[in-house]
């Protein structure tokens, strides 16, 4: 009995100790904490979502999602060979160029109107906050902190692990100018020794005012916040980037609803948008959007150009690894909108409507 006694308070001490590694972030507090409360998208204690957005489907237990966790997988969740890439140096680029370079999921470099823009970058291997869990797949995690630039511009969409990263951001700290963020994300940030001053987050249908006639705004998702227990203490959000000579949209992890037209409406049409397209499952269909979704976000949306990402770097749903570019490049068959699937690393012309894209995936096992 005290041999039990004894393992169990090893193991309450380990995980106490675990949960207070940094990493994990802060909940807000103070004055953060109190404007916060007086969102009109907070109430009892969290953030919500504009539509009732249950976690799971109707008709779906957690039970079901854990059986088919563990024993639904397909064969190719992750690719059995290496994920090609062409590494662009951004070190070297020339600061003229106007374009995007995705690093898997949903992690990319945008230079534009001579401004260097870095959105969720997550380069510490993983998707979870162990090593040895949710891996990046071979041959997808080619760039490290240490091949980014300056950065004039970071944005995080939301504080999941696959969208913020600890060991990434620690490290680009002191060569980042400026976060832009939802309200409540700066606590993590500002916990990790970024400079309040340097930090800014606000709510949904917030607009701000950057420099040299960049402005940006935030945009509702239909998702969900949290690094530990306790959810949506934070927002999630996408973005508005309207720069001196195109219009994004950079979009955070949302399922689908009436935001995007209502966005399209407003500030529409894009130069290019950029959409989750990966992750998803009928079970979570809510906060998620399914390929067919993601295509007519983009309609919605009113964009001239269509990025898909949160795919091809992390397993965190039981479709194909490849599924979601071979299903949503099946859905465009008719080419409705222009659809970009560069390589980890190849250059998107942002100002070049008519570049063409291979189809990499279909060279993978």
């Amino acid at each position: 009995m005290y041999i039990t006694i004894l393992i169990l308070f090893l193991l309450i001490v380990s995980a106490i100790s675990i949960l207070k590694h940094p990493k994990f972030g802060k909940p807000p507090a103070g004055e953060r904490l109190a404007a916060i409360k007086t969102s009109l998208h907070y109430r009892e204690g969290a953030f919500q979502n504009e539509s009732n957005t249950p976690a799971l489907a109707e008709g779906t237990s957690y039970a079901e999602v854990a059986r088919e966790a563990f024993f639904g997988k397909p064969d190719n969740v992750r690719p059995k060979e290496c994920i090609p890439s062409v590494k662009t140096n951004l070190l070297n680029l020339n600061i003229k160029e106007d374009v995007l370079i995705w690093f898997g999921h949903s992690s990319y470099y945008i230079q534009t109107d001579q401004k260097r823009i870095l959105v969720d970058p997550v380069f510490c291997g993983h998707a979870s906050p162990f090593s040895f869990s949710i891996k990046a797949f071979d041959g997808a995690d080619i760039y490290g902190p240490d091949d980014i630039p300056d950065i004039d511009f970071l944005f995080i969409t939301h504080d999941h692990w696959d969208h913020l990263d600890y060991e990434t951001v620690k490290k680009l700290r002191t060569r980042v100018k400026q976060v832009i963020c939802g309200l409540g994300t700066g606590a993590h940030l500002e916990y990790w020794g970024f400079d309040k001053k340097n930090i800014i987050e606000k709510d949904w249908n917030e607009t701000i005012h950057l420099t040299d006639g960049f402005t940006v705004h935030t945009i509702p998702g239909r998702h969900f916040s949290g690094r530990m227990f306790k959810r949506n203490q934070s927002v999630w959000t996408s973005f508005i980037l309207q720069t001196p000579t195109l219009k994004l949209f950079l979009g955070g992890d949302s399922g689908y609803d009436t935001h995007f037209a209502t966005a399209g409406e407003k500030f529409g049409p894009f130069d290019l948008v950029i959409l989750e397209n990966g992750q998803y499952n009928k079970y979570w269909k809510y906060i998620h959007m399914m390929p067919e979704e993601v295509l007519q976000a983009a309609i919605d949306l009113k964009a001239k150009r269509l990025l898909t990402v949160h795919h091809a770097k992390f397993a965190l749903a039981n479709h194909s690894w490849d599924e979601p570019l071979t299903t949503i490049t099946a859905l465009n068959i008719n080419n409705q909108i222009p659809l970009i699937t560069p390589m980890i690393g190849e250059k998107v012309n942002l100002k070049d409507t008519a570049q063409l894209f291979t189809e990499w995936w279909k060279k993978i096992i």
